[in-house]
């Protein structure tokens, strides 16, 4: 029986993670929070910590017999970053944990800082940790969540985000040709290979996965039909979008209440040259989809169809 300790498990990726897990026949989980979520599903499994407080973090991995360490922490501050470091520093000086797993779940960190996004240092920083540690570790690499083309419609823990394809207002601006190969990851298919690789012997960086692969000019296709009418569709440039533009969607609007239209923009342009520059296409080969055959995934055809008749 392998012991996880899920960090921010009570959040989008970690909970659906924690799901899976407990279903588990495998393992057994906890979920590690700073604050509690206040689920009754929940309750047994959660331990309220201040990551800052690595003694005490490690006493309780210690005393819970934690084997790995799956962080699903949020790291798009340079708290949240530290507080994911501080997690690294607590797994290393417990006895009895031997594995970490980096919050990422999406694609690679771009090589060209000029393509990097703001909170990526960040997540950097707790690889340069890790890397300083006898810890086995590693991170998921899985494209784009593809929940958010199903919404409101899909089972997920997953809040509304719109990019490249706007399903509910039949709009779309697509970066580059929209013939770029796409990698997209259902959450629940994630986490179903998130337990599968608790089972191998020895773990590689990264691990990829994905639940299929597309175009988004087949995905807008896949939309329309689904939604029985023809989308307004721009196609922005790969020099609009190194200038930091993107055509502005409908669904764009109730963003801007929480995220300033300047850094939605910057964000999104920059996702928008990784699909341009492949960066959103996983390899095939050696992922865990080779691996885990019998590991049967979810379509984008499937995802979209949710919106058949809406």
């Amino acid at each position: 029986m392998v012991t996880v300790a899920v960090a921010g498990g009570t959040g989008r990726v970690g909970r659906v993670i924690v799901d899976a897990l407990k279903r588990s026949e495998e393992n057994e989980v906890i979920i590690l929070t700073r604050k509690s979520s206040e689920d009754s599903d929940l309750a047994s499994n959660e331990f309220v910590v201040d990551y800052g407080d690595i003694e005490r973090v490690t006493d309780l991995l210690v005393s819970k017999k934690v084997d790995v360490v799956i962080s699903t922490i949020a790291v798009l501050t340079e708290a949240t970053g530290k507080s994911e470091v501080d997690l690294v520093a607590a797994a290393a000086q417990s006895s009895v944990t031997k594995r970490f797993v980096a919050s990422n779940w999406g694609g690679p960190i771009p090589e060209d800082e000029a393509l990097r996004i703001p909170f990526q240092p960040f997540r950097m920083a707790t690889i340069e940790a890790l890397q300083k540690t006898d810890l086995e570790w590693t991170q998921f690499q899985n494209g784009y969540f593809v929940d958010y083309y199903g919404m409101p419609y899909v089972e997920s823990y997953l809040k509304p985000l719109t990019f490249i394809l706007d399903v509910a207002n039949k709009a779309a601006s697509i970066p580059g040709t929209g013939n770029e190969v796409m990698t997209f990851t259902y959450t629940k298919d994630l986490a179903k290979f998130v337990v599968a690789a608790l089972k191998l012997s020895k773990w590689k960086y990264p691990m990829v996965c994905y639940s299929d692969k597309t175009t988004w000019n087949k995905a807008l296709k896949l939309a329309e039909e689904a939604r029985e009418s023809k989308f307004d569709v721009a196609y922005d440039s790969i020099d609009k979008l190194r200038s930091g533009m993107i055509t502005e969607l409908p669904a764009h609007a109730s963003a801007f209440s929480f995220i300033p239209k300047s850094l939605l923009y910057s964000i999104q342009s920059k996702f928008g040259l990784y699909v341009a520059y492949g960066l959103f296409d996983m390899p095939e080969e050696g992922s865990l989809n080779q691996i885990f055959p019998e590991i049967k995934t979810t379509k984008v055809y499937e995802i979209i169809g949710h919106w058949t008749g809406k």
